[in-house]
Parts: structure tokens; sequence; C-alpha cells
């Protein structure tokens, strides 16, 4: 059973920076691809939606409304993912969560918050 703790969530000014972390982030076999995800309410976020995905070998692919403005990355000495949110705007509010999973595949895939078996319970990001 892996269970995943998020931190680093806060509330900034639109255009300020904050980066997120997630522990564990070892790689095995079943959680060799690691991700964010945000979920909304509707100020900001609608819904659930993939943000950024890295996998055991370093790939990382985003979504487009983040690609530039925020960096997926991963200490493997501290099994630690992180994810560096710059420029942020209101439109990023939500409860940003990490998970973990074996996927694969195009950013169809990472995206899909059915492919990932492990979650946290999300850190809140909040935009004004």
């Amino acid at each position: 059973h892996v269970q995943l703790v998020e931190s680093g969530g806060g509330s900034v000014q639109a255009g300020g920076s904050l980066r997120l972390s997630c522990v564990p982030a070892r790689v095995t076999s079943s959680t060799r691809s690691m991700a964010w995800f945000r979920q909304g309410s509707g100020e900001g976020v609608v819904g659930r939606e993939g943000v950024a995905a890295i996998e055991g070998d370093g790939t990382t692919t985003y979504a487009d409304s983040v690609q530039g403005r925020f960096t997926i990355s991963k200490d493997n000495a501290k099994n630690t993912l992180y994810l560096q949110m710059n420029s942020l705007k209101p439109e990023d509010i939500a409860k940003y969560s990490c998970a973990a999973g074996a996927v694969g595949g195009s950013w169809c895939r990472y995206r899909d918050h059915r492919f990932f078996g492990y979650w946290g319970q999300g850190t809140q990001v909040t935009v004004s």
C-alpha cells in the first residue's frame, strides 16, 4: 500500500509561484508513473484534470494549460515528487493531488485519473 502526502499549497497573488511536494515518490513496477492532478469547484478549475506527469526514466508531459509555466520533477534520493508552478493565474485555483501508477503511452492516458491507483489527499492552491 502506498500512501502519498502532498504539501506546499497556499495562497498567492496572480503571477506568483508555489512549489508542491509529494512523498514518497519511489519507483516500483506499480508506481513508475507519477502525476499531478487538480480538482476545482468552479472558481478556476472545473472538475478533475491532469496537470503533469513524469515517468521513471524522467520523461515528462504536461497539459496545454500549464505548459511553460509548471514543471514536474522528482528527486529520487529524497523520494519526493515536485510541481513547480510559476506565473499562477486565477484559473489555476484548485486542490492539487499527486498520484502514482503504471501508465505509459500518450498524454491521453496520463491525464486520465483511472490509470492511477495511488493518491494523496491533496493540497489547496488559491490565486487572487
